[in-house]
């Protein structure tokens, strides 16, 4: 996607838009975990999927019944989320390659490039989450702050 944006896009660059977020499928730290991502075309081919891998999960020091997760989410050119919640967690999600498009209930949608980022509060519906670009990779890192315990993602 070049610098020109679709109507209704915005950009973010270091603002986040906060909403409400709901639980993923826990992995192991190190594994990674290719996701579907929604229904199929018209042609009966999915998007690709991103691929998620677990970096750290370990309890918040100090702080009882939380748990920190750091994650890296890939998405090939053209992949996509089906849209999703975080249940309880607080989400903070930061670009680290290419160009990604996200929305939140009730926002509009934004454009993210590298070094770019958006957070997500407890209970936000995640209606949108897209790499931009049909050519290049995108990748970012999403940290949780959740309840210890709860799933971290959670498709509809």
């Amino acid at each position: 996607m070049t610098d020109e944006r679709a109507a209704g896009e915005r950009a973010v660059a270091g603002r986040a838009p906060v909403a409400l977020a709901a639980p993923v499928t826990e992995t192991p730290p190190g594994a990674e975990t290719p996701l579907t991502t929604g229904a199929p075309t018209a042609t009966g081919t999915r998007p690709p999927e991103e691929t998620v891998k677990t970096l750290l999960e370990q309890s918040l020091p100090g702080v009882k019944g939380k748990t920190f997760t750091s994650k890296t989410v890939a998405f090939p050119p053209g992949g996509r989320s089906v849209p999703h919640r975080h249940g309880n967690a607080f989400v903070y999600a930061y670009v680290v390659e290419g160009t990604m498009r996200s929305q939140l209930g009730g926002e509009p949608v934004g454009t993210y490039r590298q070094g770019d980022f958006w957070v997500e509060a407890p209970g936000a519906h995640h209606v949108l989450t897209e790499n931009a670009s049909q050519s290049e990779p995108a990748k970012l890192v999403a940290v949780y702050i959740s309840n210890t315990g709860e799933k971290l993602k959670v498709d509809d």
